[in-house]
């Protein structure tokens, strides 16, 4: 861990991540590909010290309140969140001048804040997004060994539901020959379902490798899955994305679950429901059908 003032925190969107790195471990983490100019060490997470400052700043300057975002490059919930609160304090200001809020995690240290989550989403509206992958406990384990196995993580969304923060799920990525199943995919909707998410973000069934991610994820293949690599170059090359045998049958299966049960599941929808802002949100799981 290494602390650094930025120059700025909000991006364009009104994005930010107060956090730079990740030691979750996610052996297929896209944020590792060098594309994205990291000049330190991906489990040397960097600090953003001086982050709230400058989105209390940011907040203050704006002329009309939205939604801020964040987790989209890493984990707002790291675990050296529990001692720096950054996020939290992130949270704090949102709250103190009546912005939105949504963000992305697969920690349940979320629950920590859940007063803040609370706060806003009743002054305004909160979104909390929840990444979920694998079904099963001892795979996920294998796949994201340094955070809160999905079993954790339906909890704590069950927990979200029970306290009226809408909920989006983020599916992906599905990996193939390893959790590019129905069995996989069922029990994820049943999660899903259970906790009464609004909708369910899949950009595919498959997964998405290029220079950096890729050389790690292969790396954790020799180690945990040996001849698996053979089998992805074999299959996919060097492509960029490496779409699953058994996409069209998952996505069937995926669609058909979400419109019978009124979640929603194209992108666009999802993503223009979770940016709209609105200044009386009944904090209650919308649905749009």
């Amino acid at each position: 861990m290494h602390y650094k003032d930025a120059k700025t925190i909000l991006s364009p969107k009104n994005g930010m991540n107060p956090y730079r790195g990740c030691t979750h471990g996610c052996i297929y983490c896209d944020s590792r590909s060098l594309c994205y100019g990291m000049a330190h060490a991906f489990e040397d997470v960097e600090v953003k010290q001086n982050a709230p400052q400058l989105l209390g700043e940011a907040l203050r300057r704006k002329r009309s309140r939205c939604m801020i975002g964040t987790g989209s490059m890493c984990d707002p919930y790291l675990p050296i969140e529990a001692t720096e609160q950054i996020t939290r304090r992130s949270l704090a200001l949102a709250e103190k001048y009546g912005f939105g809020f949504t963000l992305i995690t697969k920690s349940d240290l979320v629950l920590r804040d859940l007063d803040l989550l609370k706060s806003i989403n009743h002054k305004t509206r909160c979104v909390v997004q929840m990444t979920l992958t694998t079904y099963d406990e001892a795979l996920c384990r294998v796949l994201e060994p340094h955070v809160c196995t999905t079993r954790r993580r339906a909890e704590v969304l069950n927990i979200l539901r029970d306290e009226g923060i809408p909920t989006v799920v983020w599916l992906c990525p599905i990996l193939p020959f390893i959790n590019d199943t129905e069995e996989n995919l069922l029990g994820i909707l049943d999660y899903c379902l259970e906790a009464a998410v609004a909708g369910i973000l899949n950009f595919g069934m498959g997964v998405t490798l290029r220079q950096g991610n890729r050389e790690y994820f292969y790396q954790k293949l020799d180690e945990h899955f040996p001849g698996m690599k053979a089998r992805y170059t074999r299959a996919f090359g060097q492509s960029y994305v490496c779409a699953s045998p058994n996409s069209d049958a998952l996505t069937r299966s995926f669609v058909t679950v979400c419109r019978r049960h009124g979640m929603m599941y194209k992108p666009d929808e999802i993503f223009a429901w979770l940016h709209r802002f609105t200044d009386s949100f009944s904090g209650e799981q919308l649905r749009l059908f």
